[in-house]
């Protein structure tokens, strides 16, 4: 079955106009989605959605965003239901009632990455001594810098190490971009990043051989990534397909779904951890 996807840049209006232009297959009943970029980048949904389509009868639709932009469409009615990743936000959301039935579904974790040289010395440290190594050094680091899941937790790490977080000095690179690009900007630059483990598990499969970055600190428990699904709030957005994104909701958390999560790997790495119930 053919899956209605939208792919757009950074634009909300944009994003209307491609969400209107897109053909739905024999007339389903269709799901707008709001996500993040790492479950796009992955190839996750690509994935999921034929499973999707025929077990619920729907046609999905996505757009990849950063979290903040994703909340943000959820919030102005653009979209039934959203798959973000900052859960300090997403309960602030719901509890501002822009979003109901929040429910985790998957999780991976972070990793700081950087050049194979590791000029700043991060290597095996702590997240907090390993921030540090690269604030003192200085060494240059690529930031999102566009409010997303990893953005949030880039700027927790900040926190957590005791910096205040860096702003217009020539180490500290805000892309604006999403997770990929931003790993290869840090590329070109010989910089340090922050990323989720799925999409440089991805960027890694481009490379025939060894990739300019590699992971240097890994496996602290303050690097975990939960995933979470929430519907956008019929109360305030009249219009939006409540029962549509109860239902996706219930069958991605249901185990058919978890088991496919669960079996999707890229170069025979599991990219995502199903926790549904949780």
């Amino acid at each position: 079955m053919r899956k209605g996807k939208v792919l757009v840049a950074l634009v909300l209006f944009a994003c209307l106009l491609l969400f209107a232009g897109t053909t739905v297959f024999a007339d389903a009943p269709v799901l707008r989605m709001a996500t993040t970029t790492s479950t796009d980048n992955t190839g996750l949904l690509d994935y999921l959605a034929p499973y999707a389509n025929k077990s619920l009868g729907i046609e999905l639709q996505w757009v990849a965003v950063g979290t903040g932009k994703a909340l943000e469409l959820g919030k102005n009615c653009d979209v039934d239901v959203l798959m973000v990743h900052a859960p300090e936000t997403e309960l602030q959301y719901v509890k501002d009632g822009y979003g109901k039935d929040r429910t985790q579904f998957m999780y991976n974790d972070f990793v700081i990455i950087g050049p194979a040289g590791d000029p700043a010395g991060a290597r095996g440290k702590s997240v907090p001594e390993a921030m540090k190594k690269i604030r003192s050094k200085p060494a240059l680091f690529a930031s999102r810098g566009d409010n997303s899941g990893t953005h949030v937790k880039e700027l927790e790490l900040w926190k957590l190490s005791g910096i205040v977080v860096p702003q217009k000095e020539s180490w500290y690179i805000e892309t604006g971009q999403g997770m990929i690009n931003t790993i290869n900007i840090a590329a070109e630059c010989d910089a340090y990043t922050l990323t989720d483990r799925g999409t440089f598990i991805k960027y890694e499969s481009n490379w025939e051989g060894k990739t300019p970055l590699i992971i240097l600190i890994e496996g602290d428990k303050s690097l975990r990534n939960q995933y979470s699904v929430i519907a956008v709030n019929p109360t305030n957005c009249s219009k939006v397909r409540y029962d549509l994104a109860t239902e996706y909701i219930k069958w991605i958390s249901a185990p058919e779904a978890q088991r496919l999560i669960a079996d999707f790997k890229l170069m025979g790495k599991q990219l995502f951890i199903p926790n549904a119930g949780e």
